[in-house]
């Protein structure tokens, strides 16, 4: 049977929480994660979600999934996806579930007029950088990444002119 891709159900919840944390590990973060299961929900099938989630499965188990939500370039003025998880638990890696969430992804920019789908990775996951490069991403080498959060984030949000 080859790679099936859907939309996540709230009977996914504790297999893509697990996914997360299973991610966390892999990335070397396991303890940034704070995400509940209820935050999960909420952020998936709340009144207004604003973020989505992909599943891929082979037999009816779970292999993997991918996060995403909608951003905006207002040089072309369209929206775009922006992949936020992609995940394939490592039994299934090289079978073309990544790939398959991926495909899907870009059938939903295309169906859409979405113009582009981009995502970061880790500058040290070699596999990964050789695995998007193989589909046809490019690099995008001269932005570099900001972050505010934490403290950080109270403050420029308290900060007086």
């Amino acid at each position: 049977m080859s790679v099936n891709i859907r939309s996540a159900v709230q009977a996914d919840l504790p297999v893509i929480l697990q996914f997360i944390h299973d991610l966390a590990e892999y990335e070397k973060a396991p303890d940034e994660v704070e995400l509940s299961l209820d935050d999960l929900k909420e952020s998936l099938f709340g009144v207004n979600p604003q973020v989505f989630c992909l599943i891929s499965e082979k037999d009816n188990e779970t292999t993997g999934f991918a996060v995403w939500h909608l951003n905006y370039s207002t040089w072309l003025g369209k929206h775009g996806i922006y992949l936020e998880d992609l995940y394939v638990d490592p039994k299934f890696r090289g079978q073309g579930h990544g790939k398959a969430l991926l495909r899907k992804l870009a059938q939903i920019c295309i169906e859409n007029g979405y113009k582009r789908l981009q995502w970061w990775v880790l500058d040290w996951n070699e596999s990964a950088i050789d695995f998007y490069k193989s589909i046809g991403a490019q690099p995008m080498d001269e932005w570099t990444v900001f972050r505010v959060s934490g403290s950080s984030l109270e403050k420029l949000a308290t900060e007086v002119n």
